[in-house]
């Protein structure tokens, strides 16, 4: 099996709801979204993807829709608030938490056609979530 991987470096805020821990309230966090590629066969140029398809693909929708915006769940009482003062909101069904963005880039990630395997959401330098895909039992 070969695989490739991409990094790309995005900022938001987020918040959990429901949660005791500090994560309750606003804060941003300078994200990096590792996204793994794989395949057993290369293609004709000796390439699981080439990289600018990649960074062409998903950096863009990353770039677009997750950049500078404040990651929330629809039920944040806040949202109106945010909304009114014009603010950029990308929301969630769920908390916006790193397991969940990490699954929100990979579900991208398929849904464009992309080989992926995993995709790491790196919260903080020394903390991240993996999302792998459902596995069959």
């Amino acid at each position: 099996m070969y695989l490739v991987t991409r990094e790309i470096r995005f900022c938001y805020g987020h918040r959990l709801l429901d949660y005791s821990g500090k994560c309750r309230h606003l804060h941003g966090h300078n994200g990096r979204a590792v996204i793994s590629l794989a395949a057993p066969e290369l293609d004709a140029l000796g390439m699981v993807m080439d990289f600018s398809q990649i960074k062409r693909v998903v950096s863009a929708w990353i770039d677009q829709n997750l950049d500078h915006k404040m990651i929330l769940n629809r039920r944040d009482p806040i949202l109106p608030y945010l909304e009114k003062q014009g603010e950029p909101v990308f929301l969630l069904d769920v908390n916006p938490t790193a397991e969940n963005i990490a699954r929100l880039i990979y579900d991208f990630t398929r849904d464009q056609g992309f080989p992926v395997a995993q995709v790491q959401l790196w919260e903080t330098d020394d903390s991240y979530a993996t999302y792998a895909g459902a596995t069959s039992t």
